[in-house]
This record gives C-alpha cells, sequence and structure tokens, in this order.
C-alpha cells in the first residue's frame, strides 16, 4: 500500500493473490487454487507487459509518483491496465471473477468462523486499494513532473501482445470456468454473505 515501484507493486499483489490460492488449498478446494492460479496468470502477465510499455514511455523510471495523468499520452495502455487491475479486484464478469469470487462464496458457505471470514475479507478489500491507489497515481492523479513519451503506443512490438492478452484476460475466466467445472457449483448463502464480496 505504502510502495511507490510500479514493479514492485505488481510483484507485492502477486504475493497477495497467492495468498488467496493458499487460503484455497487451506479449505481444500485445490481445483479453485489451480483455477485462480491460471486466471491470475493472464492478467498479472498483462498489467507487466502495461508496466513495461509505462516504464519505457516514461523515460525508464518506474516511480508511479511521477506519472500522473498518463491516461492522455496511453490511451489504449490505460484501458489494457484497468482492465487487468479491475480483473485483479474481482470485479463481475472479468477473469479474476470467476475464480476469485466462488473461492470467497465456497469459503463462506463451509462457514469457518467469523475470524476467517473477516481475515479474507479484510484481504479482499486491501486488493482493490492498492489497485485503485495505483491507477489513480499513474492515470487520473496530478501529473508528477516526468518525461513522457507518447509514441510507444504506435510501436505494435510493444502494442500487439498487451491488446492479445486483454482479449484473453476477457474471456479465459468463463472459457476456462466451463472447462474446468463441467456440472455448475451451488451455492447457498444468506445475502449479506452473497453480496460481501462485492462489497469489499
Amino acid at each position: 500500500i505504502f510502495e511507490y515501484d510500479l514493479k514492485k507493486i505488481i510483484a507485492l499483489s502477486t504475493l497477495s493473490q497467492l495468498g488467496m490460492m493458499m487460503f484455497s488449498i487451506s479449505l481444500g478446494l485445490y481445483e479453485l487454487a489451480f483455477f485462480h492460479l491460471l486466471t491470475h496468470a493472464l492478467f498479472k502477465a498483462l498489467l507487466f507487459l502495461c508496466a513495461g510499455v509505462l516504464i519505457h514511455g516514461a523515460g525508464n523510471t518506474q516511480d508511479i509518483r511521477s506519472f500522473g495523468g498518463l491516461s492522455l499520452n496511453f490511451p489504449l495502455v490505460t484501458v489494457c491496465m484497468n482492465l487487468a487491475n479491475l480483473s485483479l479486484c474481482g470485479v463481475p464478469f472479468l477473469a479474476g471473477f470467476y475464480s476469485k469470487d466462488l473461492i470467497v462464496e465456497l469459503a463462506c458457505q463451509y462457514s469457518w468462523g467469523i475470524f476467517i471470514l473477516l481475515m479474507m475479507f479484510i484481504c479482499l478489500s486491501l486488493t482493490v486499494l492498492y489497485s485503485v491507489r495505483l491507477t489513480y497515481l499513474s492515470f487520473v492523479g496530478p501529473y508528477g513532473g516526468g518525461t513522457s513519451i507518447s509514441v510507444c503506443e504506435s510501436d505494435y512490438s510493444l502494442v500487439g501482445p498487451v491488446v492479445i492478452l486483454s482479449f484473453t484476460s476477457l474471456v479465459s475466466g468463463p472459457i476456462l470456468s466451463w472447462l474446468n467445472f463441467p456440472a455448475p457449483v451451488l451455492i447457498f448463502l444468506p445475502a449479506f454473505l452473497k453480496w460481501g464480496a462485492l462489497f469489499f
């Protein structure tokens, strides 16, 4: 949450998602942990590629305090990186939602205790917090004074893989869900727990 290095933020968010996978394994949900690993690999690769384009275009600096307002110079990378960030947060119908929401709902259904559920929801809210912070400081916030080269988006060797991974991170959630779980998973939860993941 207090890190300013772009690559470190993305790498530390990988540790957060590995914690989610270990949490799933500790509940005995091995298939869900593997499913989350696959979907997470796709949108995390997209995050790292977008970060590489931003670092290259911002004069080889990784400090997000010197970015600010990059959405004007990098509109395509902004859309793709925000797509990956929203998928990381588990926004409905993106790749991360299909795996993360299933882990959260099954953890709530098994009712492992209020402390474990509370810690899980706090971790979910922290994921959203550092993702929104990264988006704000990089794309929306005030200009930090760094150099910016907007011609990076005209280089198809940089932007081509970003667009391809954006498409796969959109469609990989439902496709992998259908491949891994041919039968639908029935989850019975009270309304406040069903909406808990989206609320946090």
